[in-house]
């Protein structure tokens, strides 16, 4: 009978209230006329018919709740409404940002032991990670023990031909290592060989699966086919799954890293490759940097004028994401977990106000014999209803705002397909359970407690000055205080963005097309053919109507390309570790024009500039500064890129790598001062147009330049306010999360005042009834409700004023100068604050 009595707790506990004793009655008769090997059947039967019954009484009291909880819901629409509204804030901004979170900092990066995975660097005074020359490379490679495989790779783009329209494609350089280092398998064909790195090898390439679906129509026979890059054949030898997404999404061609000994390893300041390496796995990570950095001392002995104050780092893979882009993930989980937290808040200001409003229901329905447990069952299946369909709301709402959290992920982190998976829908369902018990039981508990002897007896007393109500106080201080945080978080961003924006570039973006034309090689190794080119193009742009000006440039500035050169003066060049280095740039004349870049002294370069001629430059401002302060800097000659050039013109410094970032000073060459196949990575590559109507130009200049070469293609057509403006636009889409996050967090925290004082009056409707029949006028009654919502705000305000401040400092390295304590925001944000306590409460 012990066995018996506890498969009964199986029931309801209504249901063994009412039936308890009945049915261990009839057992024990069946028990007592059972004897032997007969009682494992009945004992059998006896369980099954227990389980069996127990879920279908479960199931029809479910049934029950549920449509009691309906028919309550929609008596209250308007509750029912906000709470679920409420919860799917809170829950899908938190699984959207953790998604996002998960992806680019805790997940590991989808290779086989990444953990082991490390990139290596050069480190130079004023260049804390610089790519590695070939010779050093080859040099670090040789003398290393504590790796298992070693590679590099480089990024760069391709012109593909014979497949519909030219394209332009993006590409990486990879040596044969690499592909096995990151246990990838082609899912057409094969990788890359030893054979395939070297010089006199046929060219081959792999595809990206992208790339194979895009331009192929995802042929299974499609290996073995030679198609045209740059004018040269390369047969496709196989295609990528789609997850192999390296050294960014970006790249849909992987061609083999070939190094011509005579040209490659001549130079150990030629710095271009990224270095990929595996430790042993009995390596640890700190072990390796030392020997590394011994490897570099030693090439420093052995090479003291190519290798001074050359070091060498090593960092994990899996940690290149730069401090900038952590602090802002950090910054939006931050701000999603204060909008959780105002969240729950909220939800337990709702659900215990929902459940103190049915006090005299609930004493009701006790007096009538529903016993505490059966309440206690009601309220909480209604609490769940409301936090499960919250919960699908707010997973709608995290795949809705995913595609726009993707544009905070570096390129340079592979991730396939971003969505919710298992541990993120599972946090989700944690979610919303815990938002059922925390905030469902607990005011179902505390209303069901004593529910039929007090719930009358607490009548009108229950007012502000109650325990409940002090609770209730508590949470909207706490929805005030972090949403103080947020207000002063997101002002301090439209701070620093907006100060970012009124940086000067340097240049006129205004009025501006630019596109990519790069020239193949050895197509345009030769200057003649290049001149040719340029000069049919930009003859005819200039003669469209309404275009003041055309030029070309290797890179347009704030994009990625281009190079840094050491700079020699009076024949001797200057220390590296005194940071003497200029950025590189070919140009056709009316560059400067067409970017609307100043001209302080001297000339642009012109068509006359030519290899017979004397070799000149014209250096930026910053650069005359540098070498020369306070004097003339028209006809002094430095050393600059294998020549000794001569200053012509000296032009206004414009923002090569970005508006936020310090960029070195500029020099420009005239590209006709190249010699015939040397700096082909910066052959003029970006057209710049300069009209009245930039817009309007697009397909006029494309078929100008089909004309002049129809295998030529055209990539990157865009306005030069929209570059620039994609400089900023992880900013912009970091305020704009956190913008939403903070209007929520404000609205939800309106509510939250705006639900206490209701509720508030409500319960002291009498008492205010007796307050105006005693004299008191209308303003003496909505000063003593406002007086009660302004000492919260007050509390709120300044604890949260606290909390941003430390707040402003963690996340100082997004603040672009900004101080964390600006005044300025303080006042908005508790003007904000003040506004919003009016809003809820008047």
């Amino acid at each position: 009978m012990p066995l018996y009595r506890f498969l009964l707790h199986l029931y309801p506990r209504s249901f063994q209230e009412e039936y308890n004793r009945e049915m261990q009655y009839l057992f024990a008769a069946r028990l007592a006329s059972t004897r032997g090997l007969a009682l494992i059947p009945l004992w059998i039967a006896t369980f099954l018919e227990i389980l069996t019954n127990a879920t279908l009484v479960h199931l029809d009291i479910l049934r029950h709740d549920v449509r009691y909880a309906a028919r309550t819901f929609r008596r209250a629409p308007g509750f029912t409404i906000t709470v679920v509204l409420v919860a799917a804030i809170g829950i899908g901004a938190n699984t959207a940002v953790f998604t996002i979170t998960d992806h680019v900092l805790l997940r590991p990066l989808p290779f086989p032991d990444s953990h082991l995975l490390v990139k290596l660097w050069e480190h130079k005074p004023g260049y804390p990670q610089m790519e590695l020359s070939p010779a050093n490379f080859r040099d670090w490679e040789a003398a290393a023990t504590s790796f298992s495989a070693f590679a590099a790779y480089s990024n760069l783009a391709a012109n593909m031909i014979g497949q519909g329209q030219p394209q332009r494609l993006d590409a990486a350089a990879l040596t044969a290592g690499i592909i096995p280092m990151l246990g990838i398998k082609p899912l057409l064909g094969r990788v890359f060989t030893p054979a395939d790195d070297t010089p006199q090898a046929p060219g081959t390439l792999l595809l990206s699966h992208a790339a194979w679906q895009r331009y192929f129509g995802a042929d299974p026979l499609v290996t073995g086919r030679t198609i045209r890059l740059d004018d040269g054949p390369y047969t496709i030898i196989g295609v990528m799954p789609p997850e192999f997404q390296f050294p960014s999404r970006r790249a849909q061609i992987w061609l083999p890293m070939r190094f011509d000994p005579a040209i490659d390893f001549a130079d150990r300041n030629n710095n271009y490759l990224h270095v990929l390496a595996k430790l042993k796995p009995t390596v640890p990570v700190e072990q390796a940097r030392q020997e590394m950095r011994h490897i570099a001392r030693r090439l420093e002995l052995a090479f003291p004028k190519e290798n001074e104050r050359t070091g060498a780092t090593v960092g994990l893979l899996r940690d290149e994401v730069s401090l900038r882009t952590r602090t802002l993930l950090r910054a939006l989980t931050g701000a999603s977990l204060c909008l959780l937290l105002i969240t729950c808040a909220n939800l337990a200001n709702l659900l215990l106000a929902r459940t103190l409003a049915r006090r005299h229901e609930l004493a009701l329905r006790a007096s009538l014999g529903a016993g505490r447990h059966r309440l206690f069952r009601q309220l909480l299946t209604e609490s769940t209803l409301l936090a499960v369909t919250g919960c699908i709301l707010g997973a709608t709402l995290a795949l809705q705002a995913l595609p726009v959290l993707k544009t905070l992920i570096p390129h340079n982190i592979p991730i396939v397909n971003l969505g919710l998976d298992t541990r993120i829908l599972l946090f989700t369902i944690a979610l919303a359970l815990f938002t059922s018990l925390a905030f469902g039981v607990l005011p179902s508990f505390l209303a069901c407690r004593g529910a039929a002897a007090n719930a009358l007896r607490e009548g009108a007393r229950s007012g502000i000055g109650g325990r409940k109500e002090r609770l209730r106080s508590t949470l909207v201080i706490v929805e005030i205080a972090v949403s103080f945080v947020l207000l002063v978080s997101s002002g301090l961003l439209i701070r620093a963005l907006h100060r970012l924006q009124a940086t000067d570039p340097g240049f006129r973006p205004e009025g501006v097309l630019t596109m990519r034309t790069a020239l193949p090689s050895p197509k345009y190794d030769a200057v003649v053919k290049q001149e040719a080119f340029y000069s049919r193009v930009l003859g005819e742009i200039r003669g469209l109507p309404g275009v003041s000006s055309a030029a070309y440039i290797s890179f347009l500035p704030m994009t990625i390309g281009g190079g840094i050169w050491p700079v020699s003066v009076g024949g001797q060049t200057v220390s590296r570790a005194e940071n003497h280095t200029a950025s590189l740039r070919f140009v056709t004349p009316g560059f400067f024009a067409a970017m609307g870049i100043p001209i302080r002294a001297g000339r642009d370069a012109s068509d006359s500039d030519t290899r017979d001629k004397q070799f000149i430059a014209v250096v930026s401002r910053s650069f005359a500064q540098r070498y020369w302060p306070g004097q003339d800097p028209i006809g002094r000659t430095f050393g600059f890129a294998a020549s000794q050039r001569t200053i012509v013109g000296v032009v206004d410094d414009i923002k090569v790598r970005s508006l936020e970032s310090t960029s070195e000073p500029q020099v420009y060459l005239p590209y006709k001062q190249a010699a015939d196949g040397a700096f082909s990575f910066y052959y003029p590559k970006d057209l710049v147009i300069r009209a009245l109507n930039p817009q309007s130009l697009a397909t006029a200049v494309r078929e100008i330049i089909h004309r002049a070469d129809p295998e030529q293609p055209v990539s990157d057509v865009r306005l030069l306010t929209d570059l620039v403006a994609a400089d900023t636009a992880p900013r912009r889409a970091q305020l704009t999360m956190l913008g939403a996050f903070t209007f929520a967090a404000i609205l939800l925290a309106a509510i939250g005042i705006h639900g206490l004082l209701s509720f508030a009056v409500s319960t002291r409707a009498p008492e205010i009834g007796v307050r105006v029949a005693l004299g008191a006028k209308p303003g003496n009654i909505l000063s003593m409700i406002l007086g009660h919502s302004i000492s919260l705000t007050a509390i709120g305000a300044s604890a949260g004023a606290i909390a941003a401040f430390f707040t402003g400092r963690a996340m100082e390295s997004l603040l672009f100068g900004v101080s964390p304590a600006d005044p300025a925001v303080f006042l908005a944000a508790a003007a904000v604050s003040a506004g919003m306590t009016l809003l809820g409460a008047f």
